[in-house]
C-alpha cells in the first residue's frame, strides 16, 4: 500500500478523532480543487469511502443523491492503519456504524460524543480484542487479563467504548461467568 501524503495522513488522522471516522467537514484551508483532488486520491487509494450520510444525525454532505439524500466521507480500516491506527479499534467502529445505520430507520440514535483513535498494544485495544470474541468477557475475566479494577472496566466500557466510541456492547447473564459483555457486530 502506498503512504498516505501528510495532507491525507492529516486528514486520516483527524477522521479518527471524529464519530464514525467521518473525514468532513474539511479544515477551512484546505478547499477548491485542491481538496477535491486530495480527497479522490484517497477514495482511489481506498483509504476513504463514500457511505450514505445520515441527515437525522447531520452528517456533512460529500455528494448529493437526489430527494434529500446524500453520500458522506469516512476513513477505511485501511485508511486508519496507514496512519497507525489500530485495525481493530477501526473495525469495531465501523461494525457500530453498520449496526446504527441499520436500526436508524426505527429509532433515533444519538451521535457519540468523540471518537478516539487508539495505538497498537493499548489496554483499550486489549479490552475491544476481548469484548469481540464469540464469547465475550466477564469484568472479571476483563479485569485480570487487563491488570484492572472492576470498576475500571466497566467504566472504560460505558464511558469509552459506548459513549465515546460509540460500540454497541450487549451484557448477558451466563450461569457460572456472571455477567459477560460483547461488541455487537453490525448488522
Amino acid at each position: 500500500m502506498t503512504r498516505p501524503s501528510s495532507t491525507q495522513a492529516f486528514l486520516l488522522r483527524r477522521a479518527a478523532t471524529r464519530p464514525g471516522n467521518l473525514v468532513l467537514p474539511l479544515p477551512d484551508n484546505l478547499h477548491g480543487s485542491i481538496a477535491d483532488r486530495v480527497l479522490r486520491a484517497l477514495l482511489a487509494k481506498g483509504l476513504i469511502e463514500e457511505v450514505e450520510a445520515n441527515t437525522r444525525r447531520r452528517e456533512p454532505i460529500w455528494r448529493e443523491t437526489g430527494a434529500g439524500h446524500g453520500t458522506t466521507l469516512i476513513a477505511t480500516e485501511a485508511g486508519l492503519a496507514a496512519v497507525g491506527i489500530e485495525p481493530l479499534v477501526a473495525g469495531a467502529i465501523a461494525n457500530a456504524r453498520q449496526g446504527r445505520m441499520a436500526r436508524d430507520a426505527a429509532v433515533p440514535v444519538a451521535p457519540p460524543a468523540v471518537a478516539s483513535s487508539a495505538r497498537t498494544g493499548t489496554k483499550q485495544a486489549a479490552l475491544i480484542a476481548l469484548l469481540q470474541r464469540p464469547e465475550g468477557a466477564s469484568i472479571t475475566e476483563a479485569a485480570g487479563a487487563l491488570e484492572w479494577q472492576g470498576h475500571t472496566v466497566r467504566g472504560a466500557i460505558s464511558g469509552v467504548l459506548k459513549k465515546r466510541l460509540g460500540l454497541i456492547v450487549n451484557s448477558e447473564k451466563i450461569d457460572g461467568r456472571g455477567t459477560v459483555y460483547r461488541i455487537a457486530t453490525g448488522g
